[in-house]
């Protein structure tokens, strides 16, 4: 699945609850709550898509020199 399909998935159900909602308040949380989940969705691809390269010190490197 992917980074952001899990949460979108949980906006659909949320935005049928609001659909089938005749409390207008709570209609208004569920898509409130849908609206949160796309937020989600779009932030996990882009973690997703974050490529972080590092190298650790050398043995030598991480000695600390004598002055």
């Amino acid at each position: 699945m992917v980074a952001g399909d899990r949460y979108r998935a949980k906006a659909l159900q949320l935005l049928a609850l609001a659909d089938g909602e005749n409390n207008e308040t709570a209609k208004v949380e569920f898509e409130n709550l849908a609206a949160a989940f796309l937020r989600l969705a779009e932030q996990a691809e882009r973690n997703a898509a974050l490529i972080i390269e590092f190298e650790l010190p050398s043995d030598e490197e991480g000695k600390a020199k004598p002055d």
